[in-house]
């Protein structure tokens, strides 16, 4: 065998070896059924056609790879933004682990959540043992400020009622009286992770807020991010260009510092989010403000009930984008933009200016998160680019209508085409029939650019094969820079292989470009 204790070799490597080659051959041929050649090469073929095509978008009953999470990851994730909060979730162990295993192998942190355990036993009787003693065990052996608590699939189809199942706890004793125990009931068989990301935020707020009186303290203004992979890098960008201009503002739900602990010998099961206290103050607050508007729907709903405006937006990333979030900051706080953040603008739009050859008629795919695709495709028609298909599959019929109204705004989003409640296999049928110079989305498009041959910039969540992209901005005018430096180092990449045969195409192989 090629490995032994002087030859220790890699699992890429390895698997290239002679005597794996001829394992995997004969595991297919004996033991796979597998279908003659020309069969498979015939029905590959017929998957890239126009035929197939309309077929593969008239489905209905059958979702691939839906460019989508489940609710209560969304959750966990929200959770993880405020002080000393561990996250519990009312379901099974499984669940959990699939929630902390995609938040630590796409920020390369421990993701900390626990689990009621629920199993056969709790579907049938229900699960408020579970609930009572998986309480008393996190607030025991966690020493949380908050324990925040969500639900999975199997507590919801048995219907399990969290509030009375936290106050049963709470009668039993397993926290104190006065421990805060906020809750959201997020049911994974509908919506996506960002349903259950506004369903967490509003659960704390309202667990704070519901009751109190409120003072407004004029030109405060609270900030929700949003389900954000690169929270790190933006929450940490916003800051700076908040302090910048000197407005009062609270974040709520910080994660930056929750998934970016610095190795130290000091292991933090929490780090940094939103102080319990400020959560409290925030009631005061003259105005909310989201930076992701499908994420934070029913939060906003309830911000405007206790009386604070709001404002939205779609994840401010570009020049109008970023324009706008601080143009509304500007009004409400009654501070001035600086000069500072006026020459970030500046040189933003002067390296626009300095690459738009290369950019100018560039074709995109975007998918992902509503917000985001909203905002990539604003972006890439501002560089001159043709966003030719955006896919939210967790996207609605008003996004897709507001979509298209902001294509329609532009000669560089007219032949764009947008896709609510798509998936990536649709994805893939619309690469193969109109072709795009660049793919943007997440590690899952890495089987779309190796089918279809379409290259492939990782912006966002998850990525788990590329390690931290998550630590830079894409908001703001800095952020702003970050993608489309990325942008062109693809491009070009792209060209440089394209044009690297010695003798045949390297004529353009050039050093200055």
């Amino acid at each position: 065998m090629p490995q032994s204790a002087d030859k220790v070799l890699d699992h890429a490597p390895l698997f290239r070896e002679p005597e794996y080659r001829q394992m995997l051959a004969e595991k297919k041929l004996n033991f796979e059924c597998p279908h003659p050649d020309e069969i498979v090469t015939d029905q590959r073929e017929f998957t890239k056609t126009w035929e197939y095509r309309e077929k593969n978008l008239a489905r209905e009953a059958l979702v691939v790879n839906p460019a989508k999470a489940c609710q209560p990851l969304g959750a966990v994730f929200a959770a993880a933004g405020f002080e000393r909060t561990m996250s519990f979730v009312h379901g099974s162990q499984g669940c959990v682990a699939y929630y902390r295993s995609h938040l630590s192998r796409h920020f390369k942190e421990p993701a900390s959540a626990v689990s009621s355990s629920m199993t056969e036993d709790a579907a049938v009787f229900g699960g408020l043992k579970n609930m009572v003693d998986g309480l008393a065990n996190t607030y025991q052996l966690y020493d949380p400020k908050m324990i925040a608590v969500s639900t999975t699939c199997m507590a919801e189809v048995i219907g399990d009622d969290l509030h009375s199942f936290i106050e049963n706890a709470k009668d039993e004793n397993s926290v104190p009286r006065d421990f805060d125990v906020p809750f959201a009931h997020t049911p994974a068989f509908v919506g996506s992770h960002v349903d259950g990301y506004d369903g967490m935020v509003k659960g704390i707020l309202e667990h704070f807020w519901k009751g109190q009186e409120r003072t407004q303290a004029g030109g405060t203004i609270n900030i929700i991010p949003g389900f954000d992979g690169f929270c790190v890098g933006n929450n940490r960008e916003l800051k700076r260009l908040l302090d910048l201009m000197g407005v009062s503002y609270t974040f709520i739900q910080d994660a930056s510092d929750q998934f970016d602990t610095p190795s130290d010998g000091e292991y933090r099961m929490y780090d940094g989010g939103t102080k319990i206290e400020d959560v409290k103050k925030a009631l005061n607050a003259e105005a909310t403000l989201s930076l992701q508007y499908y994420n934070t729907r029913k939060t906003l709903e309830y911000c405007e009930q206790v009386g604070q405006a709001t404002a939205s937006f779609h994840y401010p990333l570009g020049v109008q984008a970023t324009d706008e979030f601080l143009m509304e900051l500007s009004a409400i706080s009654g501070k001035e933009i600086p000069e500072t953040i006026r020459l970030e603008r500046g040189r933003l739009i002067d390296a626009m200016a300095d690459s738009q050859s290369w950019l100018h008629g560039k074709k995109y795919a975007i998918y992902g998160d509503p917000d985001f695709v909203y905002a990539m495709a604003r972006f890439v028609m501002e560089t001159g680019g043709e966003p030719t298909h955006c896919l939210a599959t967790n996207g609605t019929a008003a996004w897709e209508a507001e979509l298209k109204e902001l294509l329609a705004s532009s000669p560089f989003g007219k032949d764009a085409q947008v896709w609510a409640g798509k998936d990536l296999w649709a994805m893939r049928s619309l690469l193969f029939t109109e072709p795009v110079d660049l793919l943007i989305g997440n590690s899952y498009g890495k089987y779309l650019e190796r089918d279809t041959g379409t290259p492939l910039i990782r912006l966002m969540f998850p990525i788990f094969d590329r390690h931290h992209h998550h630590r830079f901005a894409l908001m703001g005018y800095q952020g702003g820079l970050r993608v489309l430096t990325t942008i062109l180092d693809k491009i070009f990449d792209k060209l440089d292989r394209e044009t690297s045969e010695t003798g045949v195409t390297d004529y353009s192989y050039d050093l200055t470009r």
